[in-house]
């Protein structure tokens, strides 16, 4: 008995080396460079309050704001209005209290089918385009390619990633779902974060631009690779906590964007191991 035991342990070891293997091999094969940063030519203009189109800042140009909050916003048209008041009502606040501090509002309109950008646009023409930027994209690429389209238009020293989401408690399904996930972030990419997937994420101007320069997925897992990233290239890190409460409206599908979310961790992890993808050093910013 004892010896069919082993080898039946030798062979499933032997199988799982080569199941191993073989996800390494897809990994590798399948890997692609980072995803194109090109900009469609409307993307390279956003409309003043007069609706004049101007050109956007660049992250490369000096700083003249001290906070950028970048939003990347997906059929929000019901859901934006909510965060943007809270937000921008805090923002006005803090800004009377102290008239030498600066922001802007950065909504990424990631191809949406609704009126996301109108809804946006209303606050551009309450505050001043100064205040309050809409950048549509043509096509949809993902909460992480949003983002980095947000981040290469800010102007400021410093910046926040600020989801929908940002408003209340979170669901006891979506911590539940957490536990699993973190578990798989702490075991293949991550380890010393409790939450990866907070949408509340402030960084440095040259943070944001050494991480998301090197980012490749544009996905739900983008979170991940940022702070695989940013711990590759030792910039600290910090878990702050904040009063956060879950909007009705979400659209992450539980279950379907955990396994896909979980593929995205494994191959993370694969493709770096193998040198699939490779971190450098970015360009300094000014």
């Amino acid at each position: 008995m004892a010896p069919l035991l082993l080898q039946l342990a030798g062979l499933g070891a032997a199988l799982l080396a080569s199941a191993l293997i073989l996800i390494s091999f897809v990994a590798f094969i399948t890997a692609t460079e980072m995803p194109d940063l090109h900009r469609h030519e409307q993307e390279k203009f956003f409309l003043n309050a007069r609706g004049q189109k101007e050109t956007l800042p660049s992250i490369w140009d000096s700083p003249t704001k001290q906070l950028s909050v970048v939003v990347p916003s997906y059929n929000e048209e019901k859901r934006l209005p909510v965060m943007m008041d809270e937000a921008l009502s805090y923002l006005e606040k803090r800004q009377k209290q102290d008239p030498t501090f600066t922001y802007e509002v950065i909504v990424v309109d990631d191809g949406s089918k609704d009126q996301t950008s109108e809804v946006a646009f209303k606050y551009c023409q309450k505050y001043g385009s100064d205040k309050v930027r809409v950048i549509t994209l043509v096509k949809n690429r993902g909460k992480g390619g949003a983002i980095r389209m947000g981040q290469m238009a800010i102007a400021c020293g410093s910046r926040a990633h600020l989801e929908k989401e940002s408003i209340a408690q979170r669901s006891y399904f979506r911590t539940l779902l957490m536990y699993g996930f973190h578990f798989l972030v702490w075991f293949l990419c991550v380890k010393g974060i409790r939450d990866t997937q907070c949408g509340f994420k402030l960084l440095t101007r040259e943070a944001a631009s050494r991480t998301f320069s090197s980012l490749h997925i544009e996905r739900w897992a983008f979170d991940v690779e940022l702070l695989y990233i940013a711990q590759f290239f030792k910039i600290p890190i910090a878990e702050i906590a904040v009063n956060w409460t879950e909007i009705e409206g979400s659209k992450l599908v539980p279950f379907w964007s955990w396994l896909q979310m979980g593929k995205d961790l494994l191959f993370i992890r694969l493709r770096y191991l193998t040198g699939a993808w490779r971190l450098q050093q970015p360009r300094k910013v000014n």
